[in-house]
């Protein structure tokens, strides 16, 4: 019935050209005659309304793909991925349940894989394949794993420790070191995937991480054991051990080494070993020698010994019934002027025999240090005790030369001998010109550790006062500055 409507119109046009005559030619029925133009009549052409995008996602992001087309008609809509099509019209192709299409024909990836970065095209199906192209990049936070992957590295004392670890992400992330357990926090060692160390020592041994960012999320690390082998190093606590008979001693070596190195005691020449009076254990790296009820016989030089496969080291200890070295306790400066009072302290289980104090005085200014002659005291023992073994003792020096600079050491004696010199203590004394009244007022905190304590009655002085106080309180810092 249409066919029959549509020759009766053409039939109508055509009479209606003849009865006008020649005024428009014969173009309308020439084109009417054309069988293309009743076949294929002009259509408009589709349009993209999207315009192409770069998408930078991180992985597992969910990303959308815009394709808005005008005037598609009966064309077929297709995305493609490379030579892959992935829909066609409403229809999705691919088999992965990531891909969906919206509302009209944008495409919708969820959770991207680094394997979805590349070019997606949404091209019109009719014979000019006009398409419009995405370009998609996935960005990858950083991974790192170390080399080897046990993360434990493993070389000799002296020689070139190189850690080594490998970041993976996009961008490509940067890598940086740092000591884990440093006692400056982490401080940054180096750039790079490698880190070398040159002629290690036991120090060195430690943690190191690895880091590594690329500004998607946050850094990652990675940690390495670094193990220097080297042979046992010791220290000891004391390498002088006051000990009393009747009493309990005990020793102590510090030992540093790798595998366990084996450790032994002795006595003299002698290997100890455990018994009834004498133990021997470990706690972490302190070794212990205990020796209780203390005997004459156990005094004498011992010794710690480590050994591991790779040397032996050796430290000494003696351990005497000598007084131990004297310890001071007096203010570094004097209330007076010409003495001085000293007070110190000795260790010492028997009753201490004898006491021998030298004193000598400093002859200073600016360009040099002269002593000189040493004046010696012999003192008789103490009566006092502040422990059961510690004895403190106090002696006044006098005839002293005022505003002075002396130092002193002292030696003590019990029936096993004489101790070691004690170390050399400096003392101050007074200007002359200071009253003796204000001695007392000015310096009266001395003696307990302040030497320019202020009292009341100083700060009322006169300004003539003021001005010698100032003098001789610059004197002494200068003198104690020397």
């Amino acid at each position: 019935m249409a066919g029959y409507v549509c020759h009766i119109l053409l039939f109508f046009l055509f009479a209606q050209e003849t009865a006008y005559g020649t005024s428009y030619g014969n173009s309308l029925s020439d084109t009417l005659s054309d069988p293309d133009f009743i076949d294929n009549p002009p259509m408009i052409q589709p349009k993209f309304t999207s315009r192409s995008q770069s998408i930078r996602a991180v992985i597992g992001d969910t990303i959308t793909l815009p394709c808005e087309v005008d005037n598609l008609g009966n064309n077929i809509l297709l995305w493609r991925r490379g030579s892959a099509v992935v829909t066609a019209s409403n229809l999705i192709i691919t088999r992965d349940l990531r891909f969906k299409l919206l509302k009209g024909y944008t495409l919708q990836i969820k959770n991207v894989r680094p394997q979805d970065a590349g070019d997606y095209s949404c091209q019109v199906g009719d014979h000019d394949n006009r398409d419009l192209v995405h370009t998609v990049e996935i960005l990858v936070p950083p991974s790192v794993r170390s080399v080897p992957e046990t993360g434990h590295v493993t070389v000799r004392k002296g020689g070139t420790a190189t850690l080594e670890c490998k970041a993976s992400g996009n961008p490509v992330p940067s890598i940086s070191w740092s000591r884990k357990d440093s006692l400056h926090g982490s401080p940054h060692l180096a750039e790079g995937p490698t880190l070398t160390l040159e002629s290690v020592s036991r120090q060195d041994s430690g943690t190191y991480r690895c880091f590594a960012d690329n500004g998607i999320r946050e850094p990652v690390f990675v940690d390495l054991q670094l193990i220097v082998l080297s042979p046992p190093e010791i220290t000891v606590e004391k390498t002088w051990v006051h000990a009393g008979e009747g009493y309990e001693a005990q020793l102590v070596c510090t030992v540093h080494g790798d595998s366990t190195p084996e450790m032994m005691w002795y006595q003299d020449s002698f290997l100890l070993h455990p018994n009834d009076r004498r133990t021997m254990d470990s706690r972490g790296d302190k070794h212990y020698l205990t020796i209780r009820n203390v005997r004459q016989s156990d005094f004498g030089n011992y010794s710690c010994v480590a050994e591991n496969t790779l040397g032996r080291a050796k430290k000494y200890i003696e351990m005497s019934g000598r007084p131990g070295p004297a310890q001071f306790h007096s203010p570094m400066y004097s209330r007076y002027r010409e003495m001085y009072n000293l007070t110190w302290s000795v260790e010492s289980f028997p009753p201490i025999e004898e006491i021998r104090l030298l004193y000598r005085k400093l002859m200073m200014n600016e360009s040099y240090q002269h002593p000189g002659r040493w004046h010696d005291v012999i003192l008789n023992p103490p009566s006092t005790r502040a422990e059961s073994f510690r004895h403190i003792m106090t002696y006044t020096i006098r005839n002293l030369d005022p505003n002075s600079v002396y130092e002193t050491i002292v030696q003590a004696k019990n029936r096993y001998g004489w101790n070691e010199v004690s170390d050399i203590f400096q003392f101050y004394t007074l200007s002359s010109d200071m009253p003796e009244e204000d001695v007392e007022q000015t310096l009266g905190s001395t003696a307990f550790g302040n030497p320019f304590g202020w009292s009341n009655r100083a700060q009322s002085t006169s300004s003539t006062s003021w001005m010698l106080v100032l003098s001789i309180l610059l004197l002494l810092k200068i003198c104690h500055s020397l």
